[in-house]
């Protein structure tokens, strides 16, 4: 990890500009609010966010981003979207880097940038490029033993600092207008090369004085790329394919990491040359197009889809592509793969099973050279379509019943109304397994927080997608725990005009947990959520609620939802018994239960 902390700055030269600076018509065409005969570090750092594709950034106001928000809010091609509080916000920008590869979110200091940090570090342990830009304390104030207000009382300001470099690959402190243009740059540049979050503290008397190295039209942002090393590449290559076109049925397993090495076409370009089965871990599921001729589903070990483990687990060598093996993941450590028949290949280096490690390859450019090295070989996938039997679906044709309604049931009517414009949001719990059995359409996205779990995060991060993909309608499965953290950033959804379609999963509590270890702290006080929803909207914005208790409702709310409420934001509210957990959860609850248990 980098840090950059310029020195203290004079104390006669941070004056705000003058209504000169910054014209009065908020309408106009061209939106040149501030004037662009003298460039500032707003200026520079709100055009680098719009040429590097960040088009809404999140924030929640406070006094030292002030300022900054008003050279963010008339940047032509950035809009600025208001949050309930700044942990959504953080959520929000998270989501939005699923689809646009960069996300970015300001907050004040302290107060604001410790309330952020949670999900800046779910962000960090997903491989996100999130800008996370917090306005700091006047330039004159460092050093100066002052204490001030939103801080712990300290006469210094590094704990904010001391927390980010945890969870961050950059860190920027901008003090001084001296380098203050390096800064910038370099921690954009850090996060979309390592693809992780960066911290960009800005003093908030800095961002609007002059100085000449912010240029009008600033040189476009450049930063050196990572090579293969050629002979490590071909050694790699040769090892590789000797053990793989030795064996007998291979497999292809792709991970999460692949995202980050932007390695999913050249994943498939692979798949499409050597004939393998191919599989997704669980948090690599909507990467690989689920339509693929080879594909058998989501390996996650006695959990798998059907029949998936078998074969995965029955090979005589696997490749394994930027996985990620977590306790969850790999079911407490649980996955029954011939470790010593796997190759894995990460971002940057390649593993061979009881062999060398092949440094400086990257994943793309390994998996592109390896297309043309290996034999074809579907004997894996033969083996698969051999023993195949498609698992027995519930009657859902029934729908003049009134029963209490199974949570499986739910899942079978939502597989029937995924479209390939569309992209699922799994929330922790049930969603993360019932979402796995989800058979996506070509073009349709899946998005879960596997590795850091993070409870409610689906609620910002849906906020976040629908607003970087206009085109995709988001449905969001989230229970009702995970909603009581978040909820109100349904608020900013229905300003933003989104179209998603939220169900809220109401079973009285906190089901993961209690599969967990059951007590009574996993209760919460059940709320009446669409009257709540219903509250939020305050007939204002297109916002449309139900509640469903059985399959009948469902069935009618989701035909409204997909046809006459089509341009509203959805809530649906889906009431389940507070025991109707699927087998997948209960094992991971034992397991997890397992593992903390032990002596």
């Amino acid at each position: 990890m980098a840090t950059e902390i310029n020195g203290i700055s004079p104390c006669n030269h941070a004056k705000r500009p003058e209504t000169n600076g910054i014209l009065a018509n908020h309408n106009s065409n061209h939106s040149a609010i501030i004037s662009l005969s003298t460039q500032t570090l707003g200026h520079h750092l709100a055009h680098r966010l719009v040429e590097i594709g960040v088009s809404d950034i999140f924030t929640v106001p406070g006094d030292s981003n002030l300022t900054l928000l008003d050279y963010l809010v008339v940047q032509p091609g950035l809009n600025v979207i208001g949050c309930c509080n700044e942990l959504n916000a953080g959520y929000a920008a998270d989501g939005y880097a699923r689809s646009r590869r960069v996300g970015a979110c300001v907050v004040t200091f302290t107060v604001g940038g410790l309330s952020i940090l949670n999900a800046i570090a779910g962000a960090y342990s997903e491989d996100l490029p999130v800008i996370c830009i917090v306005g700091g304390p006047n330039s004159n104030d460092y050093g100066c033993r002052k204490i001030l207000h939103h801080t712990i009382g300290l006469p210094d300001f590094n704990q904010e600092l001391a927390c980010f470099r945890a969870v961050t690959c950059y860190q920027a402190v901008i003090n001084s207008l001296e380098d203050a243009h390096h800064q910038i740059d370099a921690a954009i540049a850090a996060c979309l090369k390592e693809s992780k979050p960066v911290y960009i503290s800005i003093s908030c008397n800095l961002v609007a004085v002059p100085h000449f190295t912010f240029i009008q039209k600033p040189i476009p942002l450049f930063f050196s790329s990572n090579t293969s090393d050629e002979v490590a590449l071909e050694a790699a290559l040769e090892a590789t394919a000797e053990i793989l076109n030795n064996a007998v049925k291979p497999v292809m397993v792709a991970g999460p990491k692949l995202f980050v090495s932007k390695a999913c076409e050249s994943f498939l370009q692979l798949g499409d040359a050597c004939g393998y089965a191919v599989a997704v871990l669980p948090s690599a599921k909507g990467l690989i197009p689920e339509n693929h001729p080879k594909f058998i589903g989501t390996y996650w070990g006695c959990i798998s889809t059907a029949f998936c483990a078998e074969i995965v687990e029955t090979a005589d060598a696997s490749l394994f592509v930027g996985p990620v093996l977590d306790d969850i993941s790999s079911l407490g450590n649980s996955l029954l793969f011939k470790k010593d028949k796997a190759i894995i290949i990460e971002p940057q280096r390649v593993l061979i099973p009881n062999g060398p490690i092949f440094r400086c390859v990257l994943m793309k450019d390994f998996l592109k050279a390896l297309a043309q090295r290996l034999k074809n070989n579907a004997t894996a996938y033969e083996n698969y379509k051999r023993i195949y039997v498609p698992e027995a679906l519930p009657n859902t044709n029934t729908c003049d019943s009134e029963e209490a309604l199974r949570i499986i049931v739910l899942f079978k009517h939502i597989q029937k109304m995924l479209l390939g414009k569309m992209a699922v949001i799994a929330e922790a719990g049930d969603s993360w397994f019932l979402c796995q059995k989800l058979r996506l359409p070509q073009g349709c996205r899946h998005e879960n927080q596997l590795l850091y779990a993070s409870t409610g995060w689906s609620v910002g991060a849906t906020l976040g997608y629908a607003q970087a993909a206009p085109d995709k309608r988001v449905i969001a499965c989230i229970g009702d725990g995970s909603f009581q953290m978040a909820a109100q950033e349904v608020s900013t959804m229905i300003r933003c005009e989104q179209k998603s379609i939220i169900f809220l999963i109401n079973n009285g509590g906190y089901t993961t947990e209690v599969e967990i270890h059951d007590g009574p702290y996993n209760v919460i006080k059940n709320w009446d959520y669409t009257a709540l929803v219903d509250a939020i909207q305050n007939r204002e914005g297109k916002c449309w609620t139900a509640k469903v208790h059985c399959e009948k409702e469902l069935v009618v709310a989701i035909e409204t939802a997909m046809t006459d409420k089509k341009d509203s934001l959805c809530f649906i509210e889906v009431i389940v018994h507070r025991d109707d957990s699927n087998k997948e959860l209960l094992q991971l609850g034992s397991r997890l239960a397992a593992a903390n248990g032990r002596i």
